[in-house]
């Protein structure tokens, strides 16, 4: 990078990029792509990974292997679950994870089969002073292949099929873990797997039976990521750790076994009472659909509608509390005075006939406000309507 191109990031970081790359001929010394791509992906990190963000000459990938990077919480969560001394990440990418967890162990193996990767996060650790950290340009699995044990491997399976579609299966990722799971138990007393929020988790813990837990882990209640702890042997039981990170960076946690939540009978509520509660995204990912109502009081209003209600005001529960206003019926005539008393609020449809959409447009109700309009069914499978106020931030 001369120093044209070096000055011209510097002094563009908060520009427009498309409207930059139309003034490429104004700078004749000035290596344009190079420099667009390094300006985009430092707007694009600003919030994902303020460490990167803010460390001097940090260099970036191409856009797909910045979209496919973890965060920065959420790889200092994933260094939480690994221990040892050695520690291999096989799938390096742009080494997000690889970085943060390199920070519990005394040696550290970036693998990668792309030269320029490898090329950019030799800088990149470079510049992070991350000294324990050895660069390897190779494909994981001939790198497993051909290496000693380790303590911890960390894998994150490209997700991406022909036509870059994405892909949720572990036998559609590369490489396949169902493939290569003798392989990673030979080589490593622990095995960390980022995978998709999409994917079923009960049927890859059919592929996986090594899996000592299971962790969800949303950012601000929105899912983006399973990860799969598996030890060289088998466990009858594992344990779902269903994880929200607030936006202040701390863990709110709710953690099971599976057989509680199907042993669980939970309280259905004859009508809602005054609080309503709708579980975070993650512990809705994990299932606990029962165990949730037991363990915090609260009743659920169906057996397929996911919201709960209780008449005492429960602060502790896992995700978003509103204080009911009212309750009504879903006829013509129902409908028209919700629309009259509430012409804005932010809808909810759960186990309900009609999409947000479709609700909208029915209704005529526009979007915003401080009312929330749960449109569900009850117990005795009524479709109602909940209109309420929130009274706390997700947990």
């Amino acid at each position: 990078m001369n120093p044209e191109t070096s000055n011209f990031i510097k002094e563009h970081l908060t520009d427009d990029i498309h409207r930059l790359a139309l003034q490429s001929a104004r700078y004749p010394l000035v290596d344009m792509d190079f420099a667009i791509r390094q300006i985009a992906g430092k707007q694009k990190i600003k919030a994902k990974i303020p460490l990167f963000y803010q460390t001097e000459n940090i260099l970036f990938p191409q856009q797909l292997s910045l979209e496919q990077s973890s965060s920065e919480s959420t790889a200092k969560y994933k260094s939480t679950l690994c221990e040892g001394k050695t520690f291999a990440d096989i799938t390096g990418g742009f080494g997000i994870d690889c970085y943060f967890i390199s920070r519990k162990f005394s040696e550290a193996v970036y693998v990668e089969r792309n030269e320029e990767l490898c090329q950019l996060t030799t800088h990149n650790f470079r510049q992070l002073g991350a000294d324990n950290i050895e660069v390897i340009h190779a494909d994981g699995v001939d790198f497993l292949n051909k290496t000693p044990k380790v303590d911890c491997i960390f894998i994150d399976p490209a997700r991406r099929g022909k036509g870059g579609n994405k892909v949720f299966r572990l036998s559609d990722c590369e490489p396949d873990l169902e493939q290569i799971y003798s392989l990673l138990c030979e080589k490593a007393s622990q095995i960390v797997v980022k995978l998709s929020p999409m994917l079923d988790i009960q049927l890859a813990l059919k592929s996986l039976p090594g899996t000592k837990e299971v962790h969800i882990i949303s950012v601000e209640n929105e899912c983006k990521e399973l990860v799969f702890v598996i030890h060289n042997q088998i466990f009858t039981k594992t344990k779902i750790r269903a994880i929200n990170i607030t936006k202040e960076g701390e863990y709110r946690l709710f953690e099971y076994f599976q057989q509680e939540e199907n042993d669980c009978l939970p309280e259905f509520a004859t009508q809602p009472g005054q609080y309503l509660y709708e579980p975070n995204t993650s512990i809705l990912k994990a299932g606990a659909f029962k165990l949730i109502s037991k363990r915090f009081e609260a009743q659920k209003l169906n057996k397929n509608t996911h919201l709960y209600t209780s008449d005492h005001l429960n602060t502790e529960f896992p995700g978003r509390i509103f204080e009911i206003i009212e309750v009504t019926g879903n006829s013509k005539a129902e409908l028209k005075k919700l629309k009259t008393n509430y012409p804005k609020a932010n809808i909810n449809t759960r186990n309900y006939p009609l999409s947000v959409a479709e609700f909208r447009k029915k209704t005529g109700i526009t979007e915003g406000g401080d009312i929330f309009i749960f449109a569900c069914k009850n117990m005795k499978e009524e479709n109602i309507m909940i209109i309420a106020k929130k009274i706390n931030q997700e947990k």
